[in-house]
């Protein structure tokens, strides 16, 4: 049988790998770490030498870095279909649009909010102008990312979009509040984070 541990921490990048974990469907153990000190501590660091979350550990095999995690994950239940079959034009659609999330997506988000942003010729996330553009673009008129049903695309995209409209981060246009809400009403998505919040709160209620 497959063994699935999963390391994270509520405030973090994990909340997308975790709703993954929910769409699977498959069972795995959490093991919640604490920024700067589980996290840097010598156990995890074998596992991740980063010493950050979210990490996978599949068997023998460690996953890091939440879009491989993703993807990881997807191809481990080929019969959900949450990646097209591979060699197709779809599966090629897919990859496109969870790397671009997890890419130049956020990297121009983090960058913008440090006022650290690089040269849009140097940057891969380019300018802000062609950035939403893209991505107003690829979701204009569409419930899904990629063919007519769900996918991890539409996973890493609807969380990403999610989270950053709702701190404030990027601009509510009405396409992305479309598109995220209705993929985050998933059972799956609504069970990671109830999981997540209710870890948030056992901390807050020990603090």
């Amino acid at each position: 049988m497959t063994t699935l541990t999963f390391y994270t921490h509520p405030f973090s990048r994990g909340r997308i790998a975790r709703w993954m974990l929910e769409e699977d469907g498959l069972p795995y153990e959490e093991v919640i770490l604490d920024y700067g000190t589980t996290m840097k501590a010598p156990a995890y660091l074998a596992i991740n030498p980063m010493g950050k979350v979210p990490a996978l550990r599949h068997d023998d095999t460690v996953v890091t870095e939440n879009a491989a995690i993703c993807l990881h994950l997807a191809d481990l239940v080929p019969e959900k279909a949450l990646l097209p079959p591979p060699g197709t034009a779809a599966r090629g659609a897919c990859y496109r649009w969870v790397l671009f999330a997890a890419g130049p997506l956020e990297s121009f988000i983090t960058a913008r909010r440090h006022g650290a942003l690089a040269p849009a010729r140097e940057a891969g996330y380019g300018n802000e102008a062609d950035l939403m553009r893209t991505v107003e673009g690829a979701l204009a008129g569409r419930r899904y990312l990629v063919g007519d049903r769900f996918s991890v695309a539409d996973l890493y995209m609807a969380a990403l979009l999610g989270y950053y409209m709702r701190i404030g981060e990027l601009e509510s246009r009405p396409v992305f509040e479309a598109y995220a809400a209705a993929h985050l009403q998933r059972a799956a998505a609504q069970r990671a984070n109830a999981r997540d919040d209710a870890l948030v709160a056992e901390r807050a209620e020990s603090a």
